[in-house]
């Protein structure tokens, strides 16, 4: 039976989430739009038009968005050759794939975002598919997404694990029944992330990778009368 090892990629394997919300933030701006930082914090990993529903309200004049999207995209695009992947997120996705799981990216970016987020984190060997919000009629919290990669991975979610910085990464990934794992590096805390279907925390890819042995990469899937690991938070 294949597994799939699921990853979002911004905040999770790539440092980025605060660059989103300084492009969102100064997009908004010019847009006449006063958003806080936190809010728009919190939104990240939602697909373009979600996360404005979430900040602007859903009763909004939705005609300005194609036009806060491109303000974010240009804004954004000016850091394409400087996105700082996360420590050891490559590292983590090979030992992965070297011991047999099938690394699928499940992403909110466009594709040009992604294709410089790839190049940063440079593992491109060690993924074997890569499924976004323009693959299916629902971006995250909706488990589209997760469905559609695990489509790729030909795996079933029984076994899998999805790997998330976000409630909307921990939500997308217990709707469609896979193990969820939540890092801190995007800025969430634990006890969202465990709210939100959690079942282990680490800091960021590298103490991960540093406990892959005691995490549900190691475990047999719920339910077979086996504990879920607590996961570890190391300190900063």
């Amino acid at each position: 039976m294949n597994r799939a090892a699921l990853f979002d990629v911004d905040g999770t394997l790539a440092d980025t989430n605060h660059l989103h919300v300084t492009c969102w933030w100064e997009a908004l701006r010019q847009g006449g739009h006063d958003v806080a930082m936190h809010d728009i914090h919190r939104a990240i990993g939602l697909p373009g038009e979600d996360l404005l529903d979430h900040l602007l309200g859903d009763d909004r004049d939705t005609d300005e968005d194609d036009t806060l999207s491109a303000a974010h995209d240009t804004l954004y695009g000016t850091y394409f050759d400087r996105l700082p992947p996360l420590d050891s997120a490559a590292e983590l996705l090979r030992e992965l794939h070297r011991r047999g799981w099938r690394v699928v990216l499940v992403t909110s970016a466009q594709e040009h975002e992604l294709d410089a987020l790839r190049r940063a984190i440079d593992a491109d060997d060690a993924v074997t598919a890569t499924a976004s919000a323009d693959d299916v009629d629902e971006g995250k919290p909706a488990p589209d997404p997760v469905h559609h990669a695990l489509d790729l991975a030909d795996a079933p979610a029984h076994g899998s694990v999805f790997v998330g910085d976000t409630v909307w990464d921990m939500k997308a990934g217990a709707r469609a029944e896979v193990a969820c794992v939540g890092l801190l590096c995007g800025g969430i805390p634990r006890a969202d992330l465990e709210e939100a279907g959690a079942r282990a925390v680490y800091r960021d890819p590298a103490d991960l990778l540093a406990h892959l042995d005691h995490s549900p990469f190691a475990l047999p899937p719920a339910g077979d009368g086996r504990p879920a690991p607590a996961g570890k938070e190391l300190d900063p």
